[in-house]
């Protein structure tokens, strides 16, 4: 389930995802659309005897919603989707300076098993080069203020290879990450793709280094491993600096189901929002058709009608 707005837009992000001050008075209308294409989804997964085992609701920033906004979407699903039997149900928090408290207590009356709270680096400078406009007590605050809410899962999000960071101060977030201890942990090598508007403003940075090595990649294993995680996926990227790796490492039993499912493409993964890609596996697992809903927030919402029918056209020629 996608939520396209953020706090504001990170330069390296390629997401379909919108600076909230802008798009304020417009989120009840996208979530009218998206709940809509819920029960609709719901409704048609039924009539084909699917069952539902992992939810996985990302961004954007999922938790740019308001308490209300939050409650809405989640009533929403458990009311069309049996969440009661999930093998995981995630939502990331991902803005540290998105979270609060209530929205917090909002998400603890739901059967949510795993969040994350993404602080990409813990280098401040860093942050406010790439345009994450949040400090890094924030996140300390954020992952701190979950705990004491009684989440047990909780997995950060490291970039590796941002602009200025060598290999001291990808040691530096390393340190910091380790005294907060998460579940999981996911490294990625940073990927420059067109969209992102780093690529675009690549002229301010050339003088800075983008640097990413084994060195590094081996700093960030030994960290997990020293927090008592072991690598459970791996995947690559386009325009990655380099030749390495998305890794994710996790403690015991704290892996990221959805994250198994969707590299197996052993399964049908259903993506609703705008810029939702989702992914039809069928055939034993040999054949994989897309269907793909606008990324456009507007026509997404003046589509939805449209967007519910290539849903429906897909899933009952394919699944």
């Amino acid at each position: 389930v996608g939520i396209p707005f953020c706090p504001s837009i990170c330069l390296y992000c390629s997401f379909s995802s919108y600076p909230l001050k802008q798009w304020k008075d417009r989120v009840y209308l996208y979530l009218d659309a998206l709940c809509k294409e819920i029960r609709a989804v719901a409704q048609i997964m039924h009539e084909k005897g699917k069952k539902l085992d992992t939810v996985y609701i990302g961004g954007g920033t999922p938790t740019t919603l308001e308490p209300d906004q939050l409650k809405i979407l989640l009533d929403e699903i458990t009311a069309n989707f049996d969440c009661e039997h999930l093998a995981e149900f995630t939502i990331e928090a991902g803005r540290p300076d998105s979270i609060t408290r209530e929205k917090l207590q909002m998400i603890r009356h739901y059967p949510i098993t795993r969040i994350s709270v993404n602080p990409q680096t813990m280098n401040q400078e860093t942050l406010d080069i790439i345009g994450r406009r949040h400090t890094v007590e924030e996140t300390e605050k954020a992952f701190l203020l979950a705990r004491e809410l009684g989440f047990d899962n909780i997995n950060m999000d490291l970039i590796v290879g941002l602009p200025g960071e060598d290999i001291s101060k990808v040691q530096n977030t390393l340190n910091k990450v380790q005294a907060l201890s998460p579940d999981s942990l996911t490294v990625h090598s940073l990927a420059v793709k067109r969209a992102a508007r780093l690529n675009m403003f690549k002229d301010k940075y050339q003088e800075m280094t983008f640097e990413n090595n084994q060195e590094i990649m081996n700093l960030t294993m030994e960290a997990a491993r020293e927090m008592e995680m072991s690598p459970y996926y791996l995947y690559r990227q386009k325009n990655m600096k380099g030749n390495f790796e998305n890794v994710g490492y996790a403690k015991t039993d704290k892996a990221g189901i959805y994250n198994i499912l969707i590299m197996e493409e052993k399964q049908p993964i259903t993506a609703l929002g705008a810029g939702g890609s989702s992914k039809l596996v069928f055939d034993g697992g040999r054949r994989i058709e897309r269907v793909e809903n606008v990324k456009d927030v507007t026509n997404y919402i003046a589509r939805i009608e449209e967007m519910i029918e290539r849903k429906r056209a897909g899933i009952e020629r394919w699944l």
